[in-house]
């Protein structure tokens, strides 16, 4: 038998106007903005939102929107999407491509922004079916880890309200069509990581005289690459990324600096700490053998929460996508690497959330990559930050539909 929160949100969804949602999404696609400049992409939300009877504010923490609707006893919930793009370059050759040089919506956040737009304007059509307050969040900087913390710091539940529950959902690789949950850990804690690494420049014809800090740097990529394979156990998982390796400006002069820029993923605290003491050691080490003038600067910099679901909602929700889906639809895919800021807007878990996916990869796009199972398929597709990363527009009205039915979940029907 079918929910009345399932029954409630395919009627709600039922004539949902897929042709302006797919220009909404293409005009954000075409136009990405990077973090904390979502001054365009915020203003498109939050009219919108005003449109469908919203209170909306803009420029919470910077560039964010919420948009409440009361209507009458209930619950608070949350939904959330995230407004930012990426310094990226676009290859995916769609006519509606960016038009910002070096910029991208490499990771859906315009697929999100128009889930978000969509729910926000069924649930208030619908409203005589429900009952409590939806507040909605166009948040800024996901990408940097900012964005979350900077509206709860500006007061976002002082001035709105505080939820009782959170949900949000982001686009994935994947055979279009599937809702990954997971009822409690879902994704990974990640830690960006700076090292300076201090020589002794000069001359490329006397070495001698210098201490050369490209080849320490060298030998720290090296080195650092022994942290997860050779530190932690095989059971705990963990990732440890170079992204950027720095130094020089010409052929014939050796540096006086080499700058290393790390990226850490893993999904525990307690394997943080060691990934952290371990880069730290390993650094003043290699920069001690190699005779350095100086110790390393090691700086922690932006730091993701692992987003752990709440079981009893993330059940709930799953549940319902269920109904309204199919068999076979919603599955537990187990933690992965990516992270979120979201949990900050849980303060840290303090309040209860589910956070789940939604497949994007067009189904011919699938079909043809390389490999005979799903797991070598998935590595083949384009995946979230590539240049090539590209939605198909078959999932806009479901990623209405996930929002509104997990909604409807958490709030009681009238």
């Amino acid at each position: 038998m079918t929910s009345a929160a399932a029954r409630t949100a395919l009627d709600l969804t039922a004539d949902l106007p897929v042709p302006d949602l797919e220009d909404l999404y293409r005009d954000l696609h075409r136009h990405p903005e990077l973090s904390l400049r979502e001054h365009r992409t915020a203003g498109l939300l939050a009219g919108r939102l005003a449109d469908a009877g919203f209170e909306t504010a803009e420029g919470i923490g910077g560039t964010g929107v919420v948009a409440r609707l009361r209507n009458g006893d209930g619950p608070t919930v949350l939904l959330r999407a995230d407004m930012d793009a990426l310094p990226v370059q676009e290859e995916t050759g769609l006519p509606y491509a960016s038009l910002a040089d070096g910029v991208m919506h490499a990771c859906g956040h315009d697929l999100h922004v128009t889930w978000l737009a969509g729910a926000g304007a069924a649930l208030a059509a619908g409203r005589d079916t429900w009952r409590g307050t939806l507040l909605l969040v166009g948040q800024p900087a996901e990408e940097t880890g900012q964005g979350a913390a900077r509206m709860v710091a500006d007061g976002l539940y002082e001035r709105f309200g505080r939820p009782d529950v959170l949900l949000g959902q982001h686009a994935a690789p994947g055979p279009a069509g599937l809702y990954p949950h997971s009822p409690g850990l879902i994704m990974s804690a990640a830690t960006d990581v700076d090292i300076v690494v201090h020589g002794r420049g000069g001359h490329g014809s006397r070495p001698e005289a210098t201490v050369d800090p490209v080849v320490t740097a060298a030998y720290l990529v090296t080195r650092l690459q022994t942290v997860v394979s050779r530190e932690l156990a095989a059971g705990e998982s963990a990732v440890l990324t170079v992204g950027r390796i720095e130094a020089g400006t010409r052929h014939n002069i050796i540096p006086s600096q080499a700058r290393i820029s790390l990226n850490l993923r893993s999904q525990s605290e307690e394997v943080r700490r060691r990934m952290l003491a371990a880069i730290e050691r390993i650094a003043r080490g290699e920069c001690l053998a190699a005779g350095c003038p100086r110790e390393p600067e090691v700086t922690v910099g932006n730091t993701f929460p692992v987003t752990v679901n709440d079981a009893a909602t993330d059940t709930a929700v799953a549940a319902v996508h269920g109904e309204v889906f199919g068999p076979g639809t919603v599955f537990d895919p187990g933690p992965a690497m990516g992270s979120e800021d979201f949990p900050q807007l849980a303060l840290d878990g303090t309040l209860p959330y589910a956070y789940w996916f939604v497949t994007t990869t067009p189904a011919e796009v699938w079909e043809k990559a390389p490999g005979d199972t799903v797991p070598e398929k998935f590595a083949a597709v384009p995946s979230n930050h590539s240049p090539r990363f590209a939605p198909d527009l078959s999932v806009i009205a479901p990623g209405v539909r996930t929002l509104v039915s997990g909604a409807l979940a958490l709030l009681p029907t009238a």
